[in-house]
């Protein structure tokens, strides 16, 4: 899988027809995951400014600092036939963008997530023109992800899928949550990933808050333990899965009773994804059977987020979600039962919906693992 059909040029040209339908006449993008799905360039975040100008129509510009330069020429971005000009420190590179604009615009795509102090100094740089959200454009063309965005989503759930399998190395009774997240950080390196994303170790009534984290609290012998973890492979794409254990010892009643449950849940809300269902609609049938069992009150999240370049992006699995998904579509699947004070447990799995039902992304088992 090369970068070239991980960040095609087509992209560019894709972006550009939708900008014009949007009534934008250009996206500015500044570092970020919009960025990197049409250029490939994974740029340094920092006050120089590096900014994408894609104009509707015309040729698109990436605006960079000059000691960044060859960083970007060295990405997949001149291949998808950007041009790059750089600024050199101590000078403005905003006149920079107005000039790759090609003349005068009405309203422009701003990235969601650009610094303020970028967008204050693009208005200043362009007084009168509207300012809008890029995602306006790039959600409807990220949503669905192709065949090798798939595919280096598998990538990445293979990798984190390695780290769990191993997770019987490290989680004992009498060691701290801390003490088992860094090797479990380390693991996710290993693996393959080049960034570490989140480590939840969350052990007994730590198990019990979704996005616990780690402590210096040993874990106690059969105690349920809630590890919920991901990262970023070289292609950008992200890996996450959630799997619930038991360090030793013999779990509460309760505990086990409710998991049987919650496994359910989640076997259903995968099964539900198929083309033309809506997102809500496998919330639906997660929620359903905890909610039937009398834990309706204890799944305290949505059922799901979408993922890709973001570890959290479009289409959320959460009521009011009447979207139907579509072929491509990639989320996570991953009910929770909460009991505060007590413990928790939760299942995760990456999900792509396929012309004819979902694949699952992630494959170890889904049933409580006892240590």
């Amino acid at each position: 899988m090369g970068t070239d059909d991980l960040y095609p040029p087509q992209r560019l040209v894709a972006a550009q027809r939708a900008t014009a339908a949007a009534g934008l006449d250009a996206l500015l993008l500044t570092p970020g995951s919009d960025l990197r799905y049409l250029t490939g360039y994974d740029a340094h975040v920092g006050e120089r400014l590096t900014c994408l100008v894609l104009p509707a129509e015309g040729e698109p510009t990436l605006v960079v600092p000059t000691l960044e330069r060859p960083a970007a020429e060295a990405s997949p971005a001149p291949a998808t036939g950007v041009r790059i000009v750089d600024h050199a420190d101590g000078t403005d590179p905003y006149p920079l963008v107005v000039a790759a604009l090609g003349g005068p615009v009405a309203a422009v795509g701003l990235a969601d997530r650009m610094w303020a102090e970028q967008v204050l100094a693009l208005r200043a740089a362009l007084p009168g023109v509207a300012q809008r959200l890029a995602s306006e454009v790039l959600r409807e063309l990220r949503i669905r992800k192709s065949p090798a965005e798939v595919a280096a989503l598998a990538e990445a759930g293979a990798a984190i899928d390695a780290v769990h399998a191993r997770m019987g190395r490290w989680l004992r009774p009498g060691r701290t949550e801390a003490e088992v997240g860094a090797d479990i950080a380390a693991a996710i390196r290993a693996a393959g990933h080049v960034t570490v994303d989140f480590v939840i170790v969350a052990a007994g009534p730590n198990g019990a808050s979704p996005h616990h984290g780690t402590s210096d609290r040993p874990i106690g012998a059969g105690e349920p333990v809630v590890v919920d973890i991901g990262g970023t492979m070289p292609s950008g794409y992200r890996s996450d899965c959630t799997r619930t254990y038991v360090a030793g010892g013999r779990a509460p009643a309760e505990f086990t009773d409710y998991y049987m449950v919650l496994h359910a849940a989640q076997a259903a809300a995968v099964a539900a994804v198929r083309p033309g269902v809506t997102a809500e609609a496998v919330d639906v049938a997660a929620r359903a059977p905890i909610a039937s069992a009398g834990y309706g009150d204890a799944f305290l999240h949505r059922t799901g987020h979408g993922i890709g370049l973001d570890g959290h992006e479009e289409p959320y699995v959460v009521a009011g979600n009447a979207r139907p998904l579509e072929p491509g579509m990639a989320f996570s699947v991953e009910p929770g039962i909460y009991l505060a004070g007590r413990h928790g447990a939760r299942i995760e799995d990456i999900v792509v919906c396929t012309t004819d039902g979902g694949q699952r992304l992630n494959t170890t088992p889904t049933e409580l693992i006892a240590l």
